[in-house]
């Protein structure tokens, strides 16, 4: 028999969902098979597919699944009837263990030492801040949120912070709440436990989690405040997916940018950004389709520019920071800020100011 109390990692998720997360290694088919063979039991009563798991609860596999017959082996007891009373893991002997057990596949690919050493790993993590329930990390420019395709095993923020949990002794995988293109820099939320996960997911598609940006865009806008609200349709292509801006359709995404210019500059304008939806590459087909583009933009900006203000400033990045994340946490509101890296700051110094910033 297998015993697992249910953590705070696994509160409020289904039965079939926990057995698919705490047994990755088990095939979909095993959890169908000691579900409908009434094999599972929740608090000593038979266990049902859809049932909502609340944390406390005791968890009976009356099966050894082979990813931890190796710790059941020579104790595995009789499978009790669907009639017969359920047994407790104190009468078999066995030991019951919280959430699931830390297991290499649990936490992804193994990182070779090499691997270890090559690079941004996670020695290097710039944590913001760190509590018991969720990290705020500073993603470097030219980092993958997460693994894809053109990016290498290993060498992305979502893996790196994989590793980082492991030396952290963590039994939960450090997971992403959002995301940032490879190109952007700046703050991103990592949950710690599984309900956490669950809080942020929702914070964000309700929008309750505010995310503000810097860019430096072509030109000098006409309005020192205004608002960008156009559809944003996906177009898949060799050269990598991009986005349309207005067009109508079923593909068709609501998006809505926010922005007030920070600094007028000769030629440029400094924006700080409020997003309140949260579409892919929203900021930059936004401002380009409004003849800002953002500098250093290899997909929507001006190309011939960005070639000039590489030689000229040494932009050799997209010009897109992510500096401020506010929302509620168990009723106190968060603050977060993350000033430029010095790569953009150094660009910013090279401008020339059109008049004194204002208050904003």
């Amino acid at each position: 028999m297998i015993t697992r109390i249910i953590d705070r990692n696994f509160a409020n998720m289904r039965l079939d969902r926990f057995l698919r997360k705490a047994f990755p290694d088990e095939s979909l088919s095993v959890f169908f098979a000691v579900i409908r063979k009434k094999k599972v039991r929740v608090n000593g009563v038979i266990g049902k597919a859809n049932q909502m798991l609340a944390e406390g609860d005791t968890v009976c596999i009356y099966e050894n699944f082979k990813s931890v017959a190796a710790d059941n082996a020579g104790s595995a007891p009789a499978v009790p009837s669907s009639d017969s009373p359920a047994q407790s893991p104190e009468a078999d002997g066995a030991q019951a263990k919280s959430g699931f057990a830390k297991n290499k596949s649990t936490w992804g690919k193994t990182l070779s030492p090499a691997e270890k050493q090559a690079g941004w790993g996670a020695k290097d993590l710039d944590i913001v801040i760190q509590t018991e329930d969720y990290v705020i990390v500073n993603k470097p420019s030219g980092l993958a949120s997460q693994p894809g395709s053109g990016t290498r095993p290993g060498e992305s923020l979502v893996e790196y912070l994989w590793e980082w949990g492991r030396r952290e002794g963590l039994d939960f995988k450090p997971t992403i709440a959002h995301r940032l293109d490879q190109e952007t820099s700046g703050m991103l939320i990592a949950a710690l436990h599984g309900d956490t996960l669950r809080d942020f997911t929702r914070m964000i598609r309700e929008h309750e989690v505010e995310k503000f940006y810097f860019a430096l865009v072509k030109g000098n806008l006409k309005k020192e405040k205004g608002t960008i609200s156009e559809s944003l349709t996906r177009t898949d292509a060799a050269k990598g997916s991009k986005m349309k801006v207005g067009e109508a359709g079923k593909d068709a995404q609501k998006a809505i940018t926010h922005y007030r210019v920070k600094q007028h500059y000769e030629g440029y304008d400094l924006v700080k950004i409020k997003l309140e939806t949260g579409r892919m590459h929203q900021i930059r087909a936004h401002f380009a389709s409004i003849g800002h583009p953002l500098l250093g933009d290899s997909r929507y900006g001006d190309f011939a520019l960005n070639r000039e203000v590489k030689k000229t400033l040494g932009l050799h990045r997209l010009f897109l920071h992510s500096c401020r994340l506010e929302f509620v946490w168990q009723g106190e509101r968060k603050v977060f800020d993350c000033p430029l890296p010095k790569e953009l700051q150094s660009v910013i110094d090279k401008l020339k100011p059109m008049r004194f910033e204002r208050n904003r």
